[in-house]
């Protein structure tokens, strides 16, 4: 697989902290940083990538399983579009294990849910972030049916309306192989950007998750692998390092 975008160092930490207290969002606290230089490679390529489309401003973040790093990676590329000068609005899609409250550090209790069931405008829960040009939309209550509600009308309604408002638009999507909620957002994403984590993430669900994107007609952008820290290696925060790659993903 040539249209690896970059690799990024993870740790345990991570993983452990993630659904407690959000991503790291080492772009915004070290823009300078090494690592947030490599946030930022990812956020070119992926323009690179979606130049040969008539549109790419939804772009959709997902994994094969669970942990394998799509909720930082998809955070920290949204906040450097931000700091671009793009108006930008990160969506959390993944209403059964959500984390983009967490890493903002504002409450749940509206958000893609509740305006999926007809309780809010999708205007009147959108929250400003301390990243300036950068709104987020939380996923709300957790639902009983999360995939009949991203296949709903109102999902639609709700990226029509972020089209109309935003230069772009950020999906933090559940893993492809865990749920069916990624392939019933396909359709209304313009491009797939799949997170694989190197020591983790199998050669075969890597092949498996690629092949349902395609039976889905994704428009697949590129892969963004995650390698992890050396030994004694701290990176920044929770375990980053650095390095970069074309050989492709594991």
């Amino acid at each position: 697989m040539k249209w690896s975008f970059a690799k990024i160092f993870y740790s345990r930490k991570e993983d452990q902290e993630t659904q407690k207290n959000g991503v790291m969002l080492v772009t915004f606290a070290e823009p300078k940083h090494i690592i947030s230089e490599q946030f930022r490679t990812v956020r070119t390529n992926i323009e690179f990538a979606g130049a040969a489309l008539d549109l790419c401003q939804v772009v959709m973040f997902t994994s094969s399983a669970m942990s394998e790093g799509k909720s930082t990676v998809s955070a920290n590329v949204a906040v450097t579009w931000a700091q671009a000068g793009k108006k930008v609005l990160l969506i959390d899609a993944d209403l059964r294990r959500p984390t983009v409250h967490a890493t903002f550090r504002t409450l749940n209790l509206d958000g893609v849910t509740t305006v999926l069931t007809g309780k809010d405008a999708v205007k009147d829960v959108i929250e400003e972030t301390f990243v300036d040009n950068l709104d987020i939309l939380t996923s709300g209550p957790v639902p009983p049916n999360p995939s009949e509600l991203l296949n709903s009308k109102r999902m639609g309604e709700i990226l029509d309306w972020a089209r109309e408002n935003y230069d772009i638009i950020v999906l933090d999507a559940p893993p492809v192989l865990a749920v069916s909620d990624v392939q019933v957002l396909v359709p209304k994403t313009d491009g797939v950007v799949v997170v694989a984590k190197m020591e983790k993430t199998l050669k075969g669900d890597l092949r498996r998750t690629i092949e349902v994107l395609k039976l889905a007609n994704a428009k697949i952008l590129g892969c963004v692998e995650r390698l992890k820290a050396k030994h004694g290696d701290r990176g920044y925060g929770y375990g980053y390092g650095y390095g970069y790659g074309n050989e492709g993903s594991k």
